[in-house]
């Protein structure tokens, strides 16, 4: 099962990274239809936040058709976002682990990796298009 968490300096509010992290899960085959996401009262408890908060995000979730609420027992995953199946992911996980790793002992710290990692991506992406 998933575990949400919250990070107040990224500038996104909490709704929509909970609704990041779902869609990422997705992605990443961490999810799959038919698993249960934690109920909001979990989030609450957990996270301290809002129950409408995870409501929101929940809804927005549903309204993509990625989940489906049921009544009374939960809310459940519908479909899925991965591309690539699990197997494929896992050596450029590895891959990625590695390049983190170099990076830090390199010196440079979150901030610096995640610019680095976004701007060689949309590097990369421009030199798909063109």
């Amino acid at each position: 099962m998933i575990e949400f968490h919250l990070d107040s300096r990224s500038g996104v509010s909490p709704y929509q990274q909970i609704v990041q992290q779902v869609r990422h899960a997705l992605r990443l085959g961490v999810l799959e239809p038919g698993d249960q996401l934690p109920t909001v009262k979990d989030v609450v408890a957990t996270l301290a936040i809002n129950p409408n908060t995870v409501l929101k995000a929940y809804r927005e979730l549903e309204h993509s058709g990625l989940v489906a609420g049921r009544p009374g027992v939960g809310t459940f995953v519908t479909a899925s976002l991965s591309d690539a199946p699990l197997a494929a992911q896992v050596p450029l996980r590895r891959e990625l682990e590695r390049w983190l790793v170099k990076a830090r002992s390199a010196g440079l710290d979150d901030e610096s990796i995640e610019a680095l990692f976004r701007d060689s991506f949309r590097s990369a992406s421009a030199r798909d298009i063109a």
